[in-house]
């Protein structure tokens, strides 16, 4: 697959660019685009790109490039897959598809109409890692579940990504003055949609939510409804503590329909770890599936069983079916899928799922934290990829 890559920061630089150059018996990169044309231009000497730009109309336009890579921040996401669809490419869009609905339901009606059959692949990889298929199979022998558990607590990423090795390097002193505003102004317009009221009248609080929802937060809510079988039948409860977030969820057991809450915890500190789990608690087995940090290439995703077995006695397990990153599986997985016609996992119609899921947990969130009036946050952006 001929490839054209849209952003070039640190996921690019640290993840994609690298994977794509282990994985080059399947992918080859055509053309990076930045919008810093030194940044755009290091990432090619670098991973051997042989064109750099800050057009990407001229990868839309390129006959030689089959798919098109989405890496830029969340605003863009729709005006360039929708432009790549819409020129018969495949695209491949790293989560969340988009922040609205609105422009989640642009996106699809795209793919719809798209020639050449193009279709959209959102870069949800935790769903990808090999690990999880022993996780689901470990899962499917509990007759129900009584509780579960969606974690994910972080420290701060430069700590890790000082240590990966990949040395990313971004420049800023060549991106047009105009470039900030224009993407103000995108975002702006995206989180009215998301959350239905003028950008003026939602607080800072909401806004860090948000964000914090679909970056950090969609891996493991997606991860949450593959394992659980879909959206949950409502969300009971929702705190905000000094943007560390806790949300339950109402689940129903398909065996007996009796119900069971999932608890979804996150937030971000400065102790240097990546505490990310989902675990499954049934009366005599308990199974987690534990991910470590994506910026190191080749840390283990395991899976731990606690059970009861028949003579009483308390048995533990550890699993690990490979030592190939998330990222790697994800990138042979999209390969698979267009070349092959497999069916995509991570659609766009999938991912609409958990912008509905966002929804009802913004509809949760706590009062005294909404604004009244102004929120005075117009200089707010939140970080991108």
């Amino acid at each position: 697959m001929r490839v054209g890559v849209i952003g070039g920061g640190d996921v690019a630089q640290i993840v994609h660019l690298p994977t794509f150059a282990f994985l080059s018996k399947f992918f080859k990169v055509r053309t990076i685009c930045d919008i810093s044309l030194k940044t755009a231009t290091h990432c090619a000497n670098r991973f051997g790109i042989p064109r750099p730009t800050t057009d990407p109309t001229e990868i839309f336009n390129d006959s030689e490039i089959d798919a098109v890579v989405v890496l830029t921040s969340d605003e863009f996401h729709a005006p360039y897959a929708i432009a790549a669809l819409q020129a018969g490419k495949h695209v491949l869009v790293e989560k969340p598809v988009t922040l609205s609905l609105e422009a989640a339901k642009e996106i699809n009606d795209a793919e719809s109409s798209a020639p050449n059959g193009a279709r959209v692949f959102v870069g949800y990889m935790r769903r990808y890692a090999p690990s999880l298929n022993a996780f689901k199979r470990e899962v499917a022998s509990i007759d129900f579940i009584r509780y579960a558990r969606v974690r994910d607590i972080i420290g701060p990423n430069a700590y890790f990504i000082g240590q990966s090795g990949a040395e990313p390097q971004k420049f800023f002193d060549d991106i047009p003055a105009e470039a900030g505003e224009d993407r103000k102004e995108r975002l702006q317009a995206l989180l009215g949609q998301a959350s239905g009221v003028p950008f003026a009248e939602i607080s800072p609080e909401e806004m860090e939510y948000c964000c914090l929802l679909a970056n950090l937060g969609s891996h493991g809510l997606s991860l949450m409804r593959e394992v659980l079988g879909g959206l949950p039948a409502e969300v009971l409860a929702s705190t905000d503590n000094a943007r560390w977030y806790t949300t339950m969820f109402e689940y129903r057991n398909k065996s007996n329909n009796e119900r069971f809450t999932c608890l979804y915890e996150t937030g971000i500190d400065s102790v240097p770890r990546f505490d990310s789990q989902v675990a499954i608690f049934g009366e005599n087995k308990c199974v987690s599936i534990n991910y470590d940090n994506p910026f190191i290439k080749g840390l283990g995703i395991t899976v731990e069983i606690d059970e009861l077995n028949e003579h009483g006695e308390r048995c533990h397990r550890s699993l690990q079916t490979s030592y190939e990153d998330a990222y790697s599986a994800e990138l042979r997985e999209w390969h698979d899928c267009i070349v092959n016609g497999k069916t995509i996992k991570t659609s766009g119609s999938d991912a609409v799922k958990d912008l509905h899921l966002f929804k009802m947990m913004m509809e949760k969130y706590p009062s005294h934290k909404r604004a009244k009036g102004s929120s005075g946050s117009d200089g707010f952006l939140p970080s991108g990829p």
